[in-house]
């Protein structure tokens, strides 16, 4: 039963230093990179399809993106779709070839953007502190269902503490690392 617990709880962790990845990526750095178009959606034949589905995305240089579609009809949705889009750029058509340059941050926009990420690393902390809560929630319905007894649920809380630091701590490097990114130039 505690094992049923800690596996949940672990898994749920995982689920939140993940998503705390996926949100960092999209947040754009001084560099091109292909995840930055992630979540932008392409109206295709009627239907909002992810980017990555309709074209290829490739770094040409450290501050440009190229986009291929498959298909040459997809050309002016899929420039239409990134200049909607909230990141701010301005796509430049050649053919079927888009090219995505991106304007260097400026110092204000770094530190408003390390601002974001260290808001993201708190939220994903909370996410996960609320996990542990639930666990040890859990732990103690079993001691007043007398399914385990109160040593046990002294070692499953230990146990819970310490999956929440190693969670926390990958998400503090997660953060540092992002930050690391903003501030190079």
């Amino acid at each position: 039963m505690i094992d049923d617990i800690k596996k949940d709880a672990a898994t749920r962790m995982a689920k939140s230093v993940d998503a705390l990845s996926d949100n960092l990526a999209k947040l754009r750095t001084g560099r091109a990179h292909p995840s930055l178009l992630d979540h932008i959606m392409v109206s295709y034949y009627g239907q909002d399809t992810p980017l990555k589905q309709v074209a290829q995305v490739n770094v040409e240089d450290a501050r440009t993106l190229v986009i291929q579609p498959w298909e040459q009809t997809m050309v002016k949705p899929v420039e239409k779709a990134i200049m909607e889009s909230d990141l701010g750029l301005n796509p430049n058509t050649a053919g079927t070839n888009i090219r995505v340059p991106l304007p260097p941050l400026t110092e204000e926009r770094r530190k408003d953007m390390i601002r974001v990420v260290r808001h993201e690393g708190e939220q994903a902390k909370v996410a996960v502190r609320n996990i542990r809560r639930d666990a040890n929630s859990d732990l103690k319905d079993l001691v007043k269902d007398k399914l385990i007894s109160e040593d046990d649920e002294r070692r499953g809380q230990e146990i819970i503490q310490k999956l929440t630091d190693q969670h926390i701590k990958e998400i503090d490097g997660l953060v540092e690392q992002k930050e690391a990114d903003l501030m190079e130039i």
